[in-house]
């Protein structure tokens, strides 16, 4: 994965742009990682992911004790997706 410092990826904020269409750039300041920035596909797939591991993962720990506490799914992680149950 190709590194650039805070201040060439604001100077040249265009070939960053083109990069992460590519691959995600990591973005260091004062030597230390900051961000990645990726396309906006690469994210979505990644949100994706995330959101059927979490579905998954939830299905999988659901007992007797938990039945019927979360029924929907979807209104679930929309919720925790839009902050609800905070970060």
């Amino acid at each position: 994965m190709e590194v650039l410092t805070a201040n060439e990826a604001k100077n040249n904020f265009g070939d960053l742009l083109l990069k992460t269409q590519r691959n995600p750039v990591h973005i260091t300041k004062s030597g230390k990682p900051v961000a990645v920035v990726m396309s906006s596909k690469d994210y979505e797939i990644i949100e994706e992911f995330k959101m059927r591991y979490l579905k998954e993962e939830l299905a999988r720990s659901r007992n007797d004790e938990t039945a019927g506490r979360v029924e929907d799914f979807d209104s679930f992680f929309n919720d925790l997706m839009a902050g609800k149950y905070g970060r």
